[in-house]
C-alpha cells in the first residue's frame, strides 16, 4: 500500500512553499492524486520532489529537469536517463567554468581600473 503524503508534509520535509509544488505540478513534473481540492503525493511524487529540488540547485531548468524525467519513462529507461544527466552535467560544468573564467577577468579588469584611479588621484595631489 502506497504512503501518502500532504503537501503541509512536503513543504515541511523539503523548505518550499505550496506555490512551489503547485508549479511542479502544473508544470506536469509530479501527479499528486486529488480527492476534492485535497492533493495526496505518493512516495514517487516525493521522490522527484526531491530529485527536481537537486537539479534546480545544479542550475538545471524547469525544462531540462523534465526532459530528464521523461527519459526514465520511456525506452531507454534508467539506463538513458543517466546518460542523459551525465551530458547535462558537462554541459554545465562547462557553463559554470567559464562563468568562473569571466568573474576572475572582470574581478582583474576591476582591480586594474582601481588602481589607475588611484595613481591618478595622487598624480593630481588628491588624497584618498
Amino acid at each position: 500500500m502506497d504512503k501518502y503524503y500532504t503537501i503541509t508534509e512536503l513543504t515541511r520535509e523539503f523548505g518550499v512553499s505550496t506555490r512551489t509544488l503547485r508549479f511542479y505540478e502544473d508544470e506536469g513534473l509530479i501527479h499528486p492524486e486529488r480527492r476534492g481540492r485535497t492533493r495526496f503525493f505518493r512516495s514517487t511524487d516525493r521522490h522527484l520532489i526531491k530529485e527536481i529540488l537537486r537539479g534546480r540547485r545544479i542550475g538545471f531548468s524547469i525544462s531540462e529537469i523534465r526532459e530528464i524525467i521523461q527519459v526514465y519513462k520511456e525506452p531507454p529507461g534508467e539506463a538513458g536517463q543517466l546518460r542523459l544527466m551525465m551530458k547535462r552535467l558537462e554541459d554545465k560544468r562547462v557553463e559554470l567554468i567559464q562563468k568562473r573564467r569571466d568573474i576572475e577577468e572582470t574581478l582583474e579588469e576591476m582591480s586594474n581600473v582601481e588602481e589607475a584611479c588611484l595613481t591618478r588621484l595622487a598624480e593630481i595631489g588628491v588624497g584618498t
